[in-house]
């Protein structure tokens, strides 16, 4: 915890000189909203959480992203926002239904926030607006791909490339947009990793599919660090990709899960019973990836605390 606090604090000094701001988070319940705002407030801002009931005090602002409104008063005086919300893509078989819940949930929730933030009198500064590495769609023969790659085929970069464009908004307003396309978020309080672990714990864990297909993921410790630079380092603007600078393929990834945890990785999970039971969502989510680059995160020297994965997991599922 000591390390965790000094980390904290040394990520705070580096924009000791920026003033203290008031930030609006949509999404602020998740795992990575929750993480967000606590990190944020311990930093001395004001933390304002975006919510789809009834405002229970001032640091509240209500919205409903289906029916798209919300009141733009209520958002005066925030200086900054971060938009995380959006329908969980793992949530449920991806049917012709789910996937406009999807679809919608993402672009009509961030075109709101852009609309709503062209609108105010004194406009934020930024905007930081969450899109994903979907973006790049199965891509797993192409070697690095950094934030100026072309978006891939299917439904992933389609949904991608629509949920950014919602930003425009805000942009053509004048507001600096930061776009992060976050990788797989490894977290030991929720996520993808706690429902990796089970058939690992009871020895029966293994590769997905090949094994082959890439994994571009990133620490949630630094996600957090990544939004807080785009927050406050105006050099950023447009996608950055939110990815640990060493992605792996799957097979590495399970055995380096396996060896934290101290238990066999021997039992693949083979593609076409994945298929069976996922349909479209298991060639999208588990056996097709990228190898995204986070190279504007290099340009600007952000300091990862976890760039191996070893050492990711280690810290989020207390195995020093």
């Amino acid at each position: 915890k000591r390390q965790v606090t000094a980390f904290d604090l040394e990520r705070h000094a580096r924009y000791a000189d920026r003033p203290r701001a008031t930030i609006a988070v949509t999404g602020a319940s998740g795992l990575v909203g929750s993480a967000l705002c606590a990190f944020l407030a311990t930093g001395g801002h004001r933390v304002r959480r975006v919510v789809r009931r009834a405002p229970r005090d001032a640091d509240e602002i209500a919205w409903d992203p289906a029916a798209g409104t919300t009141d733009p008063a209520a958002w005066e005086g925030v200086d900054a926002v971060v938009h995380l919300a959006g329908e969980n893509i793992a949530g449920g078989r991806w049917t012709d239904a789910f996937k406009r819940r999807v679809h919608d949930s993402r672009v009509r929730g961030t075109r709101l926030v852009a609309e709503t933030v062209a609108s105010l009198d004194r406009k934020p500064s930024v905007l930081v607006s969450a899109s994903a590495i979907g973006f790049y769609g199965a891509r797993d023969d192409d070697g690095p791909l950094d934030e100026s790659a072309a978006p891939g085929e299917g439904f992933l970069p389609e949904t991608c490339l629509a949920w950014e464009a919602a930003t425009a908004p805000a942009a053509d307003a004048g507001v600096r947009v930061a776009i992060p396309r976050i990788g797989v978020v490894l977290s030991g309080r929720g996520g993808a990793l706690p429902r990796m672990l089970t058939p690992f714990r009871i020895g029966v864990g293994g590769r997905v599919g090949s094994g082959r297909q890439m994994m571009s993921w990133i620490a949630l410790d630094d996600l957090v660090g990544v939004i807080h630079a785009l927050l406050f380092d105006a050099g950023f603007a447009g996608p950055v990709n939110a990815t640990a600078p060493t992605p792996v393929d799957n097979r590495t990834f399970t055995r380096s899960l396996a060896g934290v945890l101290r238990r066999p990785a021997i039992f693949p999970a083979p593609a076409f019973a994945l298929r069976l039971a996922l349909g479209e969502m298991a060639d999208a989510l588990l056996l097709t990836g990228a190898r995204a680059r986070p190279e504007k995160l290099r340009a600007h020297g952000y300091p990862f605390r976890h760039d191996t994965l070893e050492d990711a997991l280690r810290r989020e599922l207390g195995r020093r």
